[in-house]
């Protein structure tokens, strides 16, 4: 289980972003996240219903409209495992 908060540094940082240079904890050993959003069950879930789960569950109301379009962009334009725009990743949705 992982908690933590859904924003940091006052609503200006995410916790949450399609992807990232450093990884502390991988995919496969999170089961459940929980922040002050609410709980995302993650067991047997495949990677793009995980992040389903993380956006709508925990992610901040502020931030799941940019996370929601962000990954029903990766779907249509990735395929394998790994959903990633790259030069959107990175840059500043907000």
């Amino acid at each position: 289980m992982l908690v933590f908060p859904s924003v940091v540094k006052g609503g200006d940082i995410l916790c949450f972003v399609p992807m990232a240079t450093h990884v502390d904890h991988s995919e496969h050993c999170i089961d459940v996240v929980i922040t002050e959003q609410g709980l995302a069950d993650l067991r047997g879930l495949e990677p793009v219903q995980r992040a389903y789960q993380i956006i709508n569950n925990c992610a901040h109301p502020d931030y799941k409209p940019i996370l929601q379009e962000y990954l029903r962009d990766a779907i249509k334009v990735c395929a394998g495992h790994e959903l990633h725009i790259l030069e959107r990743t990175l840059s500043d949705a907000r």
